[in-house]
């Protein structure tokens, strides 16, 4: 049996030719693992004209990169990369492939898995290397974000996929060596099962919201529209993004891109401001990782308060106008 080594993290690449935030993430959980068992980190990069990125990788962290560069990635396909993938898997042989949760990685992550006859943890929001047995420790929310568990896996490779901003970004060091490795996946044309026809960027106004580092979200207490036009104002104040609970966006009240829960997007900012939102599990799952919760609800027996660094009894009609009020004497004061 060929002994199995070592960490694999798998690099995404933005529509812009740039290594994705989450990258630089993975590398720095990545590098933290593979220094704990005393072995390599290795990085995959896959697409088409690549190779001018591939060193950076190794400027955060990694120690090996094997590019995998051919016209046929150029474009995202399940088939073509899920194939690369595994043929690069089987061999380097790492015992650990970290993905990241993102839309390629949960479509990528358990074909890649079922391939490799191995299993799968999905969305982690922590990895450590446990010191006795040196297996993986894998802790993901479940039953709503209610819950922390723990999973290990035997099976070899063990495979995690991680959350976005849940682990801290590995920061660049240009003096770092390490090698850049082609990689021949010999993938041809008959795996291209689809053709893109056309791509639809969503047009999005101020900070995205799964990058902001500050969200301002609000639930059904907000009681409407107007309600929400407060949340925008304190947003734009604090240069961050407007969220909301399930309710106003099924409700009309705001636009369903700002749905943020189990069923909508995952954000994990540095200051989540939950404004009228009661705290359900659902909710729950899709802020656990915030940095800093603070929550403004009148009911004190709300939820939400649980999970809040920070919570503030009272009417958010009555709450937000003086913070907003106080903000802005602040960024005046600021700008004398």
């Amino acid at each position: 049996m060929v002994e199995q080594k070592g960490v694999l993290v798998c690099a995404e690449v933005t529509d812009q030719g740039r290594i994705s935030p989450i990258t630089l993430e993975l590398l720095g959980i990545g590098r933290k693992l593979a220094d704990d068992l005393g072995s390599k980190l290795s990085a995959v990069i896959m697409g088409s004209e690549i190779g001018n990125i591939a060193e950076e990788l190794i400027f955060f962290g990694a120690d090996n990169v094997y590019l995998v560069d051919n016209p046929l990635l150029k474009e995202y396909q399940t088939d073509p990369y899920v194939t690369a993938l595994q043929r690069l898997s089987k061999y380097v042989t790492p015992d650990i492939i970290v993905i990241g949760q993102t839309s390629i990685g949960q479509d990528l992550a358990p074909r890649l898995a079922f391939r490799l006859k191995t299993r799968l943890t999905t969305d982690c929001i922590n990895l450590d290397i446990d010191p006795e047995t040196k297996l993986l420790f894998q802790t993901k929310p479940v039953y709503g974000g209610n819950v922390l568990a723990v999973y290990a896996c035997e099976t070899k490779p063990q495979m995690a996929t991680v959350r976005a901003r849940a682990m801290s970004p590995s920061g660049r060091d240009d003096s770092r060596r390490g090698k850049v490795i082609p990689f021949d996946s010999k993938i041809d044309a008959s795996l291209l099962k689809t053709e893109v026809v056309k791509r639809v960027k969503e047009e999005a106004k101020g900070v995205k919201l799964e990058d902001a580092d500050i969200v301002v979200s609000g639930g059904r207490g907000i009681g409407g529209p107007d309600g929400f036009k407060q949340i925008d104002d304190l947003a734009k104040l604090l240069g961050g993004a407007v969220g909301a609970s399930r309710p106003p966006c099924d409700m009309g009240w705001v636009s369903s891109t700002c749905q943020v829960g189990l069923t909508g997007k995952i954000v994990a900012p540095n200051l989540y401001i939950a404004i009228s939102i009661s705290g359900t599990s659902q909710h729950f799952a899709g802020m656990l990782g915030s940095k800093n919760i603070v929550a403004i609800n009148k009911d004190p027996e709300a939820n939400i308060f649980k999970v809040a660094d920070i919570g503030i009894i009272g009417d958010y009609r009555k709450v937000l106008p003086a913070f907003i009020e106080n903000l802005r004497k602040i960024a005046a004061h600021g700008s004398e």
